[in-house]
């Protein structure tokens, strides 16, 4: 290659690189604050935990990792061996760091299912977690079915005092708006966690006409996945680029509003799990497989965003 034009590329790539980074500051910056029904100055006080989704170092690496970042605990699918969940219990404890737990029946077989996920739930309340939170059912279940798996986690916090929350997933119960509008109205002590990435992908929308059915789950939502999904898929490929401003404000006027909810019904603070993905949630470069964003990064920058946002 002539080197004028080596020289002129290379000062090309280092402008491009300046000017998205202004960019990206200039994005996080111009999050609109949340109006909190005229309490601007209420703030709620926040445990941020970080996933271990795509990190494939131990758990005490990971832990460290975290600790180190600023998270103030991890989400982990639980471990049902006893030798990895001790591992799992003396990193949190060792690191100083909240644990919540995260589980959900993988066999088409309902009994098979049922019996996976009650063992796990009732092994993770044993813990003490901060709450456990649980892909409940299929979408192929009948409602018959998936409703008992609902209750299942109702009773297990009602007898435990641990929060067991229904996550908001594809392929599960409440894979959708409308089904999980069926399960809110059948039990009404039925609280969520809101990755509402999902339901984007799911009705191709960013879940215009759905407005009803969204208030009613806001209401009901005790734990947010914080990943920012859009009409044609359940993630960005980094919030932080300029293309995507429309969706990460709308994914924010959603969060403001469960804060709002949560500091109106006195919570006593509120849980987050920054969940953006590795591959193949996060898009990759054909035949390499190569990252378009870091993994990471995002979530720590989402992690600093909610803080300064809604933090005490």
């Amino acid at each position: 290659m002539n080197p004028s034009r080596r020289s002129f590329m290379k000062k090309s790539t280092v402008a491009a690189a300046s000017t998205m980074l202004a960019g990206l500051e200039k994005i996080a910056a111009g999050i609109p604050a949340p109006n909190l029904a005229g309490k601007n100055s209420a703030k709620i006080p926040l445990k941020i935990l970080a996933t271990n989704w795509g990190f494939s170092g131990t758990y005490d690496e990971f832990a460290a990792k975290a600790k180190a970042a600023g998270y103030d605990g991890l989400e982990i699918w639980m471990p049902t061996k006893p030798d990895e969940l001790a591992a799992l219990l003396k990193a949190v404890e060792k690191h100083g760091l909240e644990i919540g737990f995260l589980f959900g029946g993988w066999s088409a077989n309902f009994a098979e299912h049922k019996f996976s996920l009650e063992s796990a739930v009732n092994l993770a309340a044993a813990q003490k977690p901060l709450y456990i939170n649980t892909h409940v059912g299929r979408d192929y279940f009948s409602l018959e079915q998936n409703l008992q798996l609902c209750e299942f986690g109702l009773s297990v916090a009602a007898k435990t005092g641990v929060p067991v929350f229904c996550e908001t997933h594809r392929g599960r119960c409440a894979f959708s708006a409308n089904s999980t509008r069926v399960l809110m109205d059948k039990l009404p002590g039925l609280r969520l966690t809101a990755d509402l990435s999902h339901w984007c992908c799911v009705h191709e929308s960013l879940l215009e006409g759905y407005e009803e059915t969204l208030e009613m789950a806001l209401q009901r939502t005790d734990h947010i996945h914080a990943r920012i999904g859009h009409s044609e898929g359940p993630q960005v490929n980094d919030p932080r680029a300029p293309e995507w401003e429309f969706a990460v404000k709308k994914h924010f006027e959603w969060w403001d509003k469960i804060v709002e909810n949560r500091l109106t019904a006195g919570a006593k603070y509120l849980t987050f799990l920054t969940e953006f993905g590795p591959p193949h949630y996060l898009p990759a470069l054909p035949y390499t497989l190569q990252p378009v964003a870091n993994q990471w990064d995002i979530n720590v920058y989402m992690m600093k965003i909610l803080r300064e946002r809604y933090g005490k």
